[in-house]
């Protein structure tokens, strides 16, 4: 479970992409990886995210493969059968944590409030998902909320934008940032390969001055 979160806080920015036909998951992947992005967390939030993940594991190995909206334990069987590496949750539901825990899944699931990071700490995790983070206050929320818990680390997403990318990734608790403005619908129902791909250059140069400073 550290190897993948390690992975994540590696790539540091997450596209996180709802994708009604699995036809445009690899031409979709590829446009991210042309741009540096080798992650994606895709939801299921569609009929079609069990399907996109299996051709994304196929076709693309170096990719880090997450499955978000996962509310239940049977869609998390269905995401780690399909090939996803990891799982998230909107909100934190202790029956789901618990079964990726006990078999051994690396899970990052969604809080918003100090209860939710505490149930997360006395269930062993270190990383949870800020959701939704700009609506529950952003990164001010985010540094007040957090300043009592020393040992855990965030992944912020919802309302993630290039224009305030950079001042979550420069809060050290965050590991890495959740987004879906380089994987909009628009952009995927029109196949808009190379404007993905340009946006997701943009991201790593972001993260990258980052990293730099």
């Amino acid at each position: 479970m550290q190897e993948i979160l390690n992975k994540i806080k590696t790539c540091g920015v997450i596209p996180v992409i709802k994708i009604d036909d699995a036809n445009d998951a690899l031409p979709l992947c590829k446009a991210l990886s042309d741009g540096g992005l080798f992650a994606a967390e895709i939801t299921f939030r569609t009929d079609a995210a069990e399907e996109a993940i299996k051709r994304v594991k196929a076709g693309f190995k170096d990719m880090l493969l997450g499955a978000g909206t996962v509310l239940d334990i049977e869609t998390a069987k269905k995401a780690v059968n399909a090939g996803a590496e990891f799982i998230v949750s909107p909100g934190f539901n202790p029956v789901v944590v618990q079964y990726c825990l006990d078999n051994k899944i690396a899970v990052v699931p969604g809080v918003c409030n100090p209860t939710d990071i505490e149930m997360g700490l006395s269930m062993g995790l270190s990383t949870l998902k800020f959701f939704p983070a700009e609506a529950a206050g952003g990164l001010k929320m985010l540094k007040a909320m957090s300043a009592p818990y020393g040992k855990a680390s965030f992944m912020p997403t919802g309302g993630i934008s290039p224009d305030n990318l950079a001042s979550y990734l420069e809060f050290k608790p965050v590991i890495a940032c959740g987004g879906s403005w380089m994987v909009t619908d628009t952009l995927i129902k029109e196949k808009n390969w190379a404007e993905i791909t340009r946006l997701s250059k943009e991201a790593v140069e972001i993260k990258n001055k980052i990293i730099v400073n």
